[in-house]
Order: structure tokens, then sequence, then C-alpha cells
């Protein structure tokens, strides 16, 4: 089973990058105001994660630099995810917001539209 799962991710990554969006082409004013909104969120995913996937290419296709957390390989970043987060799931986006309190929002559509409703 875990051969078929390790194939599945491969096509998935392969068939990923060959597809893959476009970034826009934001003048370099708009994409460091951009930034400056996107420098207090991270992305805990899983490379070859099907809803990871999908969230990472709506990320592109925006153009945003968002910190992508790999929560598969790195102990430290699932161990955040589970204690900040409250559960082992991905894709969860983590937000920092103004006032210091920290939301972490999971399912790959919600943060999908979030990120288009406020960065579109």
């Amino acid at each position: 089973m875990s051969t078929i799962r390790w194939l599945l991710g491969r096509i998935i990554l392969f068939f990923d990058w060959l597809t893959q969006p476009k970034k826009p082409a934001h003048s370099p004013e708009h994409q460091a105001e951009l930034d400056v909104h996107t420098r207090h969120m991270s992305l805990y995913q899983y490379a070859a994660c099907p809803f990871c996937v999908k969230t990472r290419r709506a990320i592109r296709r925006l153009g945003l630099n968002i910190e992508l957390r790999d929560a598969k390989n790195d102990p430290s970043f699932r161990h955040e995810l589970v204690q900040e987060g409250g559960k082992q799931q991905v894709p969860c986006l983590r937000i920092e917001n103004e006032d210091g309190s920290i939301t972490w929002m999971y399912e790959s559509s919600d943060i999908i539209d979030y990120l288009q409703e406020r960065f579109s």
C-alpha cells in the first residue's frame, strides 16, 4: 500500500510540475505590498497531498509569497501544527493577525476562498 501511495504521490507531483500555473506579472510596488500582507502567513502542507497541491497552485496563481512548511517531513512543523493548530490536518494556513492573535484555517477550499477574497 505504501508503494502505491508513493507512486501516486510522484504522479501528482509530476502533473503539478507539468501544468504549473504562471505567476502574475505584478509591479514591484504591488508585489512588495502583497509580501507585507503575506509575511505573517504560513501554509502547513505535504508535498504530494492533492488538496495541498490545489492550495499551492492557487497561491502561485495569485502571486503570493507564503512560507511553505512541510508538516510531513519536518517534526517541528508537525508538532507546531498539532500543538498550536489543534489537529494534524493539511493544508492549514496559519495567519498571524495584527492584534497578535493567530488564526488556523483548515480546508483547501476555505483557504483558497480567503486568499482570493483578500488578494484578488
